[in-house]
């Protein structure tokens, strides 16, 4: 309460939050402006049963529940970051642009990034209706139509997307992350309601072990998100003629266990969806080879132990791609040793870099293999139990609890930089 009290007398934290606040319950609006032609009873019922859908439906904020216009939600600007980033590391000019050149630098990797979304859009908006028609949950459209709902909802991709960065420019915290946590939020009471409907007296000590591995999962994120290496540093005597000679001063460079955040969990969903969505083009196609690859890929992603193996290693990759993008050993040795620091037992320079290399490893192996874990958790207790909710519930969790927390620390150190 005393938190609460701090930020609302603070006139331009309190500001941030009521433009998150607003932001969101305009997306939410959105949300409910549906296109017109959808079978919503049949729409409901593929939400339910189809996983990949569900995952769509968390990435629009919940707007595919209601077909509106936002219903491809943040997925096409997701998948264009991805490509960005995997340019960074395949293409030395860009690593420079958003390593190096600074603030310009990285508006124009953003740019970039819209650029990309445009035409992922149009792609995933064009796949999308083609497997909503194919499943006669949208009414069969001519090639105006089509072009016209591709218009509509590729527009809405982009306001979105637009929003998100607008949170990001005069609110607080990751506009993008909020975005599917409101989604989320929003798609929480349809969950449990379909929970509850499953339920059967003789489940009750089932699910008295999922809640307590919700709650243990919850424990697990907080835990894994705040675990810190720290790395003893020493800051050299220093002669001053002013104020004289200064001792020698110890701190530590905090190491998370976790560098990445949920950002490998956004990563690995959507490079799962992407696929998904191609596919839908090419099932009904007349070259017999493309709809065998099709098919294939499709049986791949419905079984369930390929999908998981897939879904573990994806988050496991992303986390070690994410760490190595936004932490760079080498500038942090570069900066330690143009500030006079060392790390006791390491000549600066390349010995210094190597070391902090290696403990990011291996603290990053332990962080990456608990996210794949408690994000193939869900998927291996669907299995056991046979409730299909439990499989997007588990992920909603992971992702809700890591951008709450993300939330938090942000909200703390607008706090105390105002303190100070």
């Amino acid at each position: 309460m005393k938190t609460l009290k701090r930020i609302f007398e603070d006139k331009v934290l309190r500001n941030r939050i009521l433009f998150v606040i607003g932001i969101l319950s305009i997306i939410r609006v959105l949300a409910v402006l549906p296109i017109p032609g959808v079978d919503k009873g049949a729409l409901a019922n593929a939400l339910s049963s189809n996983s990949f859908l569900g995952f769509l439906n968390i990435f629009s904020g919940g707007g595919l529940s209601s077909f509106s216009i936002i219903m491809l939600g943040v997925s096409p600007y997701i998948t264009s970051s991805i490509i960005m980033q995997l340019l960074t590391v395949l293409v030395p000019k860009f690593k420079e642009m958003y390593q190096e050149e600074g603030e310009a630098g990285r508006k124009k990797f953003s740019q970039y990034s819209r650029m990309i979304t445009v035409p992922l859009a149009i792609v995933q908006g064009y796949a999308i209706l083609t497997l909503l028609i194919s499943q006669k949950i949208v009414a069969p459209l001519s090639g105006s139509q089509m072009a016209f709902n591709i218009l509509i909802i590729t527009a809405g991709s982009l306001l979105l997307m637009w929003l998100g960065e607008q949170i990001n420019e005069y609110g607080i915290g990751n506009g993008v992350s909020l975005i599917i946590f409101a989604g989320i939020v929003a798609t929480l009471p349809t969950t449990i309601l379909q929970t509850l409907q499953a339920f059967d007296v003789s489940m009750i000590p089932m699910f008295i072990i999922i809640v307590i591995l919700v709650l243990l999962v919850i424990a697990g994120i907080v835990y894994v998100t705040e675990a810190e290496r720290p790395i003893a540093i020493t800051y050299s005597k220093q002669a001053n003629s002013f104020y004289g000679s200064s001792g020698i001063t110890n701190t530590y460079l905090p190491l998370r266990l976790n560098q990445a955040g949920v950002i490998p969990i956004i990563f690995a969903i959507s490079i799962l969806l992407f696929p998904q969505m191609i596919v839908q083009l090419f099932k009904n196609s007349p070259n017999a080879t493309l709809q065998s690859i099709a098919e294939g890929v499709t049986s791949f992603l419905g079984n369930t132990l390929y999908y998981g193996i897939l879904y573990f290693s994806l988050v496991v990759l992303f986390t070690y791609f994410y760490t190595a993008v936004t932490f760079d050993s080498k500038k942090t040795s570069e900066d330690l040793q143009k500030s006079g620091a060392f790390i006791p037992g390491f000549r600066p320079g390349v010995a210094t870099e190597d070391y902090i290399g290696d403990v990011l490893s291996r603290i990053t192996f332990f962080g990456a293999v608990f996210l794949g874990l408690i994000a193939v958790l869900p998927i291996i207790l669907q299995g056991i139990t046979g409730i299909n909710t439990i499989a997007i519930g588990g992920t909603s969790l992971l992702i809700a609890v890591s951008v709450v927390i993300d939330f938090v620390k942000k909200v703390d150190a607008q706090l105390t930089m105002r303190e100070y």
